[in-house]
């Protein structure tokens, strides 16, 4: 492929090199006869023919990361920005070759610069006038507009990507909730997500190490079960920028929504236009509603941060926090609910032991 690249090059830069020395026209070649003009066109195409082998390696490798980019970035575009930018792309190169007609008889610049010059100008104005105009565009062809917008409406239904974070990785939970159904369209796990998850897997702290290993223990058991799930690389990273930044500027590509557990990122992300789905937010709306005056059960484990109280948990997770049981700690017991607090952290359900609740009634 190499050997052929370079080929290819060899033929091009003298095919150039012959332009560019024809192109000249020195008065100096020209009184030295034929002779010297033909040994300048040898040596124009020699110079080229070096010329083009020396940068078709590294011309190829350019366009290839170029064309990667260019795919990349065009997989989270939507189609029918994509259909009203090559329509108005085609327009603006229509024009860029009618205004360049006129122009081709200008000397030196008119065969190349001028052409060359209306192609960039006209097609990015086409390109970019296409896009702002496209409901416009797809008015013309309503059977069209509709299926996009059908389309549209499906992905925001729910097929769009979910950008899985470190933290929600680590919890655990993500697992249960796709196993569940709760998640539709594709899950996207970003590389530099996965190399955070390494890092904290190798990190000296004991803890953060069996949480890494956590995370990616779950990543591996979320493959296997689930075919939708996909390490997805996003390119190169810009530099000094986070993880937390590489996720939101993903989503804003791809269109996709961000699973995270993390408030700061959540908070980051809505400002900035991004869809979040926080497990956390997600565990508190599922939690079973508490009135007042309804009773529960609760193993109280430990006091209060007021005297005399109890403090236990639901299977939830949910705190309880029982007034006057702290002398029932290690012991379950049956409380009334008096008041429920919600806070940024969850619910908080405060309460009091049954018998005095009926000790009250009594009296």
């Amino acid at each position: 492929m190499i050997r052929l690249v370079r080929g290819i090059g060899v033929i091009f830069g003298a095919v150039f090199g012959y332009q560019i020395a024809d192109l000249v026209h020195l008065e100096l070649l020209r009184t030295g006869g034929e002779g010297a003009r033909l040994g300048a066109l040898g040596l124009g195409i020699a110079l080229g023919g070096v010329l083009g082998w020396v940068l078709a390696a590294p011309v190829r490798a350019w366009f290839v990361r170029w064309m990667g980019w260019v795919l990349h970035h065009l997989g989270g575009i939507p189609l029918r920005d994509v259909l009203a930018g090559v329509a108005g792309l085609i327009v603006g190169l229509i024009v860029a070759f009618l205004v360049s007609i006129p122009l081709l008889r200008v000397p030196i610049i008119g065969s190349y610069i001028i052409p060359l010059a209306a192609v960039l100008v006209f097609g990015y104005l086409g390109l970019h006038l296409g896009i702002q105009r496209r409901e416009d565009l797809l008015a013309a062809f309503p059977r069209l507009a509709e299926r996009l917008g059908r389309d549209r409406r499906t992905r925001r239904a729910g097929g769009a990507p979910k950008i899985l974070d470190t933290s929600v990785i680590i919890d655990g939970r993500i697992a249960d909730i796709c196993q569940a159904g709760f998640l539709e369209g594709p899950l996207l796990v970003p590389r530099s997500v996965l190399a955070e998850l390494q890092r904290i897997a190798d990190a000296g702290d004991p803890l953060r190490r069996n949480r890494g290993r956590r995370g990616l223990e779950i990543l591996q058991m979320m493959q296997k079960q689930f075919q939708g799930m996909q390490i997805y690389e996003e390119g190169d990273p810009r530099p000094g920028e986070a993880v937390d930044a590489q996720l939101i500027r993903l989503a804003k590509t791809v269109g996709g929504a961000i699973v995270t557990n993390d408030y700061n990122l959540n908070k980051v992300a809505e400002l900035q236009g991004v869809r979040v789905l926080n497990v956390n937010e997600l565990a508190n709306a599922i939690k079973p509603v508490m009135l007042p005056g309804e009773e529960l059960s609760v193993h109280l484990i430990r006091d209060g941060k007021e005297a005399g109280q109890g403090v236990g948990y639901l299977d939830d997770g949910t705190m309880i926090v029982v007034e006057g049981g702290k002398k029932h700690i290690g012991e379950t017991l049956d409380a009334v609910v008096t008041s429920v607090l919600q806070t940024v952290a969850g619910r908080m359900i405060f309460a009091r032991p049954k018998v005095l609740e009926k000790d009250g009634a009594a009296r």
